[in-house]
């Protein structure tokens, strides 16, 4: 069976979340519902709908989102029995009415294929629930890699991971979670394939509440970027080519050119290319410095 996590701690639109749960075409599936010690209790709530779908509900004594998302994303797992598969669905987000049916029509597929990761098609919605964006289809088998290089959009909510993968792997703790779930699908999928249904999608909602639609943590996002690019040159160039790779560094770069208040990442990035004997694109990085410096006329 197919497990649905949720890690909860807003219920400004929970209810909408809920709603699309009952909705399912299909209801082999079991939600479990880590309440982050939120100030919004939604167990009333969730009372209205016992006999809809199963579910199990926990909440948690201490808030542990506010110092890592990811360990939050983790315990809430831990509340799982023995689904084989898992989704990661925001308290926020919405599942169109055949996700779920959709997921059983092409599991067989997937497990001959020996996949970890499945997508679904998804869309952007806003703080009253207006498409705001168009349908996002992929590839029905795609490279893990190619989607960070195309720059698509991604959100957790719209995956469905192999749990064995996520036990076995885990959640990068990048700050916010940001690109944590960028990593998650990579690692999950051993950098192999995904696997895109895109005859069902997924909602996923953007609002001043969100981290994804929010302002204020930029400065957090900024070191969670250069913390992903910087992992995956130190960790897991071995599963790029060249090309790839190329375009790694330049991202890489990016983060210290776009950002030169942040000095440990000019650091970091010298000593990477040093540790790694490559004197090729610490060349071209110090290079990539003058010339944004004196296109932008800023001084380093």
């Amino acid at each position: 069976m197919l497990a649905i996590i949720i890690p909860y701690y807003k219920i400004t639109f929970f209810k909408e979340t809920l709603d699309s749960l009952a909705n399912q075409t299909d209801k082999r599936f079991k939600v479990y519902v880590g309440d982050d010690a939120s100030l919004e209790n939604c167990s009333v709530l969730l009372e209205n709908y016992r006999g809809n779908f199963e579910f199990e509900y926990y909440r948690f004594e201490n808030n542990l989102g506010k110092s890592s998302l990811t360990m939050q994303w983790q315990r809430c797992i831990a509340l799982c029995s023995d689904e084989q598969w898992m989704m990661i669905l925001g308290d926020d987000d919405v599942l169109g009415a055949t996700v779920v049916e959709q997921f059983y029509n092409n599991i067989k597929e997937v497990e001959q294929r020996g996949i970890h990761v499945i997508r679904f098609a998804s869309q952007k919605m806003d703080e009253v629930g207006t498409l705001t964006s168009k349908i996002y289809e992929h590839p029905k088998i795609e490279r893990a890699v190619q989607f960070l290089f195309d720059k698509t959009r991604s959100s957790l909510s719209e995956y469905v991971f192999r749990k064995s993968q996520v036990l076995e792997i885990g959640f990068k703790d990048f700050p916010l979670a940001w690109y944590s779930d960028f990593l998650a699908v990579l690692e999950f999928s051993n950098f192999d394939t995904i696997y895109t249904i895109n005859n069902s999608i997924v909602y996923v909602r953007l609002s001043e509440l969100s981290i994804s639609g929010s302002t204020w943590n930029k400065d957090q996002k900024i070191q969670a970027n250069f913390e992903f690019y910087y992992y995956l040159v130190k960790n897991k160039y071995s599963h790029f080519s060249e090309m790839e790779l190329n375009e790694l560094y330049y991202m890489l770069n990016k983060c210290y050119i776009n950002n030169k208040k942040q000095y440990l990442f000019f650091f970091k990035i010298l000593k990477l290319y040093f540790l790694k004997n490559n004197n090729k694109e610490n060349i071209l990085f110090v290079k990539q410095i003058i010339y944004y410096t004196i296109k932008n006329r800023i001084k380093i």
